[in-house]
């Protein structure tokens, strides 16, 4: 192995394409002359198609963590009643916030490893009519599901005056979103990971009925003030200092998902992902999840014959390849592979080879090569 390459195949943070990497190498700017006004113009427009809506879409300096306390401190005021629904790890940060926030907060506490039926959110709801907002994640990070977002949002509208907050931060960008159709109320993502970008931003949308919420909420805030993004952004500018370097990159990200067409983008993830798991049934290694809930931009693997742990060290100290493990209650027991982003078909078949190759060294009885034929025949047969 060279001792400077590398293979990052986690959830986030994910590999960054050169085109990108120069872009945010650009030499810098004042943040409020004409400029950063004409980067910000030329950016508003081609977020909303990536996010499925009409509304603009806010671009904050924070972490994705950020903008989900962004969406809570919004929406919600002390003494409100939400409903979080815990799919993970993240459904559960989504709780966190909500309680430091002095919500009375209800919760959907589902298996770890599978989706929430939107029938136990109506039977919920029916039970709790006083709750004010629904949080849940679309693709929840730490178990590689994809949660119903569509059918969650109808059952939410047709039995309450609910807004419904989505955490989309590991999938926006790499699966199809239809915000205003679907009937989301607010959606939040982050830069490192579908969109290919560092850390360092996350981006809130918000629906009219959000924004009438927003609008109307005592709640004192600052700098997670949407009604200041929104403001400002009319004047393409920012409340407070933007991330230039990130937004240099943001542009040329927004020029190779144009180049590549979104809807072909969506498609490669699902690709990606279908390759995955084709995989790891041809070798005997069994998936967190069904394939109905599995999600295009990571797959969640739990070993039954072998330590995920000692798997992934030998991984990377071998190959160079870094695979993320489980958190919390699934720590030591998973292993994840990342496929989003600047990641394409050939990368999965590598991947697959040294997942095989680590099999192998950790004494697994694995038939080398049989998960890259499976793989390969999905490509093939696509």
């Amino acid at each position: 192995m060279l001792a400077d390459q590398q293979f990052l195949r986690i959830p986030g943070p994910t590999p960054i394409p050169p085109s990108v990497q120069r872009a945010m190498n650009q030499t810098m700017i004042g943040h409020r002359g004409q400029e950063a006004k004409d980067l910000i113009q030329n950016i508003r427009p081609r977020l909303k198609p990536i996010f499925g809506t009409g509304q603009d879409v806010m671009v904050i300096a924070g972490s994705g963590t950020a903008g989900l306390e962004t969406a809570v401190v919004n929406v919600a005021q002390p003494n409100d009643e939400v409903l979080v629904v815990v799919t993970g790890s993240f459904g559960d940060r989504f709780t966190k916030i909500c309680e430091a926030y002095q919500l009375q907060t209800h919760i959907i506490n589902v298996p770890w490893g599978e989706a929430v039926q939107p029938e136990q959110i109506e039977a919920y709801l029916k039970q709790h009519p006083s709750i004010k907002v629904v949080f849940t994640t679309f693709c929840e990070t730490s178990t590689g599901v994809l949660n119903p977002i569509k059918e969650i949002a109808s059952v939410v509208h047709q039995l309450s005056e609910a807004l419904l907050v989505v955490d989309g931060v590991s999938c926006i960008g790499g699966v199809e979103s239809r915000m205003d159709e679907w009937g989301v109320d607010v959606l939040i993502t982050g830069s490192q990971k579908a969109l290919m970008l560092p850390a360092g931003l996350t981006f809130v949308a918000a629906s009219e009925r959000a924004w009438k919420v927003i609008k109307e909420n005592p709640r004192p805030r600052f700098y997670l003030n949407l009604s200041s993004y929104q403001n400002k952004l009319q004047e393409d500018s920012t409340p407070f200092t933007p991330a230039l370097s990130l937004l240099f990159g943001l542009d040329q990200v927004l020029n190779l998902i144009e180049e590549e067409g979104f809807s072909e983008v969506v498609k490669r993830h699902e690709l990606m992902k279908n390759m995955t798991r084709s995989a790891c049934k041809a070798l005997g290694v069994p998936l967190l999840t069904s394939d109905e809930t599995a999600s295009p931009t990571v797959t969640a693997i739990k070993p039954g014959d072998f330590d995920s742990e000692q798997f992934r060290k030998t991984v990377k100290q071998e190959f160079g390849l870094t695979l993320a493990g489980g958190q919390q209650q699934l720590k030591g027991k998973i292993f994840r592979i990342g496929h989003m982003g600047y990641t394409s078909p050939s990368d999965v078949l590598q991947t697959i080879s040294l997942l095989e190759m680590g099999l192998y060294r950790i004494g697994k009885e694995v038939e080398l090569g049989k998960g890259v034929a499976a793989a390969q025949a999905v490509y093939l047969n696509q």
